[in-house]
């Protein structure tokens, strides 16, 4: 597999965490918190964060069900994914963030904004999928 460059998003209404990684290091870390007001201000940021890290993928984070159903949000996720598809022509996955806010909360170890480190944990987990696990 060639190396990519990785974006994460964890959409919310309010704030969108982001994350970044790659498929060489196979590590993904924290990179900011979008807490635009405006819809055209949250693209805007987007824009540019796209453009400042040219992803070959960006991961959404799909919120689904403790039974895996979807729900309100996992539709308001969808078509966060599909618009970043449609304006910026990005290959987009989405990936389970179940228990991504409060693994970020374990790992900060307090009360901040946890919104980026959800977004490096759901892109943890994508990444840790491509993994091939290793056997003796």
């Amino acid at each position: 597999m060639p190396e990519e460059t990785l974006i994460a998003f964890d959409y919310g209404t309010k704030k969108i965490g982001v994350a970044i990684g790659n498929t060489l290091t196979r590590v993904a870390r924290p990179l900011e918190i979008i807490t635009s007001v405006t819809r055209d201000q949250r693209f805007a940021d987007i824009a540019r964060v796209l453009a400042a890290w040219q992803p070959d993928r960006v991961v959404v984070g799909l919120p689904l069900t403790t039974s895996g159903q979807t729900q309100y949000a996992t539709l308001r996720c969808r078509r966060f994914a599909n618009q970043l598809q449609g304006r910026f022509g990005v290959v987009v996955a989405l990936v389970d963030e179940h228990g991504s806010s409060m693994e970020a909360q374990e790992l900060l170890g307090s009360n901040a904004p946890d919104d980026a480190v959800a977004a490096a944990v759901i892109l943890q987990r994508y990444l840790d999928a491509l993994t091939p696990s290793l056997t003796l």
